[in-house]
């Protein structure tokens, strides 16, 4: 068996009210001014300032930078570091989803190493630790706030470019599930299938282990069983809480198994239409696995029975087609569109963004390696 590496925050807070814990370990860090790298969303709801309130009472100076964008740009990165050094920060502190924690993980990252961003595509282009990162979550899906992943637009090439790396790692992570009640429908339901693509992809992955299936396997049952729920009754705490911890196996998940062709075929489609990226995933999750049923039809029938279908006496194949339905009927049952044609993708592109998928980081441990004219397929299927 070859060797093997799980990547965690060293901290992790979890449960309603836990921010107030977290800001009393910020503080014995010894932190003094923290760059807050969020959105103009969280700012105008008012989140931004009831932290940086806390922060400050604990003593942590902030200076913020809201302007991230819904797929965080090379631009942004260059903006925030702009500010985090004008304002000599000793550390970075993302709220928000995972634009947020994306963005403030290239900013990080380029503090201590240098150069551009765009220098660090690909795996472990760094070679120093990124500067202190604490990441306050508010939605539940990413999982951004406890992974290795980086998923920065480059606007001139109009591709997103997956930065995989040990040195963006978060110091800290925080899942306070009061913090998740102000997320929009919709929202959470593309956040909450985004932690389903992420759990259902490191499970049926070449690089999977029994620590990665297991926290997969529990991912998907607790999306499946409570986002309807979260989507649907937004304050309901137990829900919102049941999501935290669901999408945050699901990272621990792919943090270490990494993911497939749902993922390298979404960031082509965010990077070049600015697409959403958990819609994405969810239009392209069924599809991407109907492919991958003609090598792992085992694992996609525990994915149905994980999903609460009972798949006693049926065929393996068979199995793995009730999990393609369920995914389906999840995705409809929570207002995700049908398919690539309403989000204006256009046919003429799928060559080029094949093209693409095939070079992003994440492909690399899809269960079945396709062809482009493969990949053009799958594009048309979920079109």
């Amino acid at each position: 068996m070859s060797a093997y590496r799980f990547y965690m925050p060293a901290l992790n807070h979890m449960g309603a009210g836990c921010l107030d814990e977290a800001i009393s370990d910020i503080r014995i860090l010894g932190l003094k001014q923290a760059l807050i790298v969020t959105d103009k969303v969280l700012t105008e709801a008012g989140v931004v300032s009831s932290v940086t309130g806390k922060l400050g009472v604990a003593g942590i100076a902030c200076t913020v930078y809201d302007k991230t964008q819904p797929n965080p740009t090379v631009r942004n990165v260059e903006d925030g570091l702009k500010k985090l050094t004008t304002a000599g920060c000793d550390c970075v502190i993302s709220l928000g989803g995972g634009s947020p924690h994306d963005c403030a993980k290239g900013i990080a990252l380029v503090a201590s190493n240098g150069g551009s961003i765009k220098d660090y595509e690909g795996v472990d282009k760094s070679t120093k630790p990124q500067l202190t990162l604490i990441c306050i979550n508010t939605t539940a899906g990413t999982a951004s706030e406890i992974t290795r992943f980086c998923i920065i637009t480059d606007e001139l090439r109009h591709i997103k470019m997956a930065i995989v790396d040990k040195n963006t790692t978060p110091t800290m992570s925080v899942n306070d599930p009061s913090l998740m009640q102000v997320m929009l429908k919709s929202l959470t339901a593309a956040t909450g299938m985004d932690a389903l693509a992420y759990a259902v992809e490191a499970y049926v992955s070449t690089a999977a282990t029994p620590v990665t299936d297991a926290c997969a396997l529990q991912a998907i049952e607790l999306v499946s069983s409570w986002l309807r729920t979260a989507v649907y009754d937004g304050n309901n705490i137990e829900a919102r809480n049941q999501m935290a911890y669901g999408q945050l196996l699901a990272g621990m998940a792919f943090n270490s198994a990494s993911l497939g062709y749902v993922h390298a075929m979404a960031h082509q489609l965010g990077g070049f239409y600015d697409l959403p990226h958990g819609v994405c995933n969810a239009i392209l999750l069924p599809h991407v696995e109907s492919f991958n049923a003609k090598c792992c039809p085992e694992k996609l029938a525990r994915v149905a029975a994980a999903m609460g279908v009972d798949i006693s006496g049926i065929s393996k194949r068979e199995g793995a087609d009730r999990a393609l339905e369920e995914i389906q009927t999840l995705a409809w049952d929570i207002g995700i569109p049908e398919g690539l044609e309403t989000m204006g993708v256009k046919k003429e592109d799928f060559g080029n963004l094949a093209d693409n998928a095939l070079k992003d980081a994440c492909s690399l441990t899809n269960p079945i390696q396709a062809t482009r004219e493969e990949l053009v397929d799958i594009f048309e299927s979920a079109f």
